[in-house]
């Protein structure tokens, strides 16, 4: 049986934090003010980027006021923002063998365009027959209106939804989806907290999670 998977993006199968760690602090030194660590920027990650810079401003005690200085900042270098970035372990053939199968797509807060320009870099672009970015016109996560239009635009069979967030696992929530666990991304809480159908902490085991689940559909 074919199955469409989607996958979030950063925490999920990219380590991207240094990189946005990289492109804030660049924003910060412009305006004379005091570094981010990169646990910071870890925790800041998985509500879309207007989040992400709100985050940042808090914490630095910078008002409101520069959101949307700081944000054209931080979009004018985010597209550039991959040399640092890098695969979880085991993504790459875990991709492989899935896609072999299944259709695959994204669906990330990330805007598109660095969304794109990352999957491109790590040469991840040609898995994926759907990519939705946080900039798409149905909403961002946690609404569940683009994980839905991505799994509809892969066609017909059972859907999986791959994610390490809170974000994630209440979108999955939200549309009813069968909802997969990577425990080694961005997450906040304890798994045994969040909502999920299925948890792993290696890629290396995601191909056989996802045939175990369909055979028992």
């Amino acid at each position: 049986m074919t199955a469409r998977i989607v996958f979030d993006l950063d925490g999920t199968l990219i380590d991207s934090a240094p990189d946005i760690q990289g492109v804030a602090n660049a924003v910060l030194q412009d305006m004379g003010v005091e570094p981010i660590s990169l646990n910071d920027t870890r925790s800041f990650i998985g509500e879309g980027i207007h989040v992400l810079v709100s985050k940042v401003r808090a914490a630095r005690d910078i008002p409101d006021s520069a959101q949307e200085v700081m944000l054209d900042a931080f979009i004018a270098r985010y597209d550039e923002a991959v040399t640092l970035t890098v695969l979880y372990p085991g993504v790459r053939d875990a991709l492989e063998t899935l896609a072999r199968t299944h259709r695959l797509g994204i669906c990330t807060n990330k805007l598109y365009r660095p969304c794109a320009a990352v999957l491109k870099h790590l040469e991840l672009d040609g898995f994926f027959a759907s990519v939705w970015g946080g900039d798409n016109p149905l909403g961002r996560k946690p609404d569940p209106s683009a994980l839905l239009a991505a799994f509809e635009a892969l066609g017909d069979g059972p859907p999986i939804y791959v994610g390490d967030s809170e974000v994630d696992a209440e979108t999955a929530r939200r549309a009813s989806i069968p909802f997969f666990l990577f425990t080694e991304g961005y997450r906040k809480q304890s798994v045994d907290t969040m909502h999920h159908d299925v948890a792993f902490g290696n890629f290396e085991d995601l191909p056989e999670l996802v045939e175990t689940h369909i055979r028992q559909l």
